[in-house]
């Protein structure tokens, strides 16, 4: 009874909601990338390890410089919004570990949008492309990802920041196009 007592906390485990669980047992084949543990109370040898993840939708938010189709530097705030592989919590611990954030999600994602925009004029990026723009940095990322047993669930463009001089020749161009479309519809 003392023993018990003593290893208790050794011996279970809870799970909270919205995690999973992958058992690395010590003196038996080491990590058990089969199976991933359930939200719940579990009992588990004192000498056998249960490594926790959170298995709910996770947001990312990334400000970076990159450069358009003519070179100019723009900074542009991305978001996604991923979660790992339920199925495959073990292959993920057992290939890339805790830290996936930072080895594979953000690279991805910094690879891919940097890739995407440079494909785009920064008029492009700033006004008609936008849509065009996440879903193409979504599917770059996702097949990055899909082989690291990461999900991304969506990529959001937060904000596009140019530099002065061509947002204001920009802005002028389309206020311009405006007035043209308002004219022509006055005279119809």
């Amino acid at each position: 009874f003392i023993l018990l007592l003593i290893f208790w906390n050794r011996m279970t485990v809870t799970i909270d909601a919205g995690h999973g669980g992958i058992l690395f047992k010590t003196f038996g084949g080491g990590l058990q990338t089969e199976k991933t543990y359930s939200e719940g109370f579990h009992f588990l040898a004192p000498w056998n390890e249960m490594i926790i993840y959170e298995t709910r939708q996770q947001e990312i938010a990334e400000e970076m410089n990159v450069l358009s189709s003519n070179g100019l530097e723009i900074s542009v705030d991305v978001s996604a919004w991923y979660q790992p592989n339920y199925t495959e919590l073990g292959l993920l611990h057992q290939n890339i570990g805790v830290r996936y954030l930072q080895n594979v999600v953000i690279p991805a994602m910094r690879s891919a949008a940097r890739s995407v925009i440079g494909r785009y004029t920064p008029e492009q990026i700033y006004s008609t492309k936008r849509d065009a723009i996440q879903d193409e940095i979504f599917e770059e990322t996702t097949a990055i990802l899909s082989a690291k047993h990461v999900q991304v669930n969506q990529i959001l463009i937060r904000s596009v920041i140019l530099p002065p001089t061509i947002k204001t020749a920009i802005e002028s161009k389309l206020r311009q196009e405006q007035e043209s479309l308002e004219y022509e519809f006055k005279l119809q």
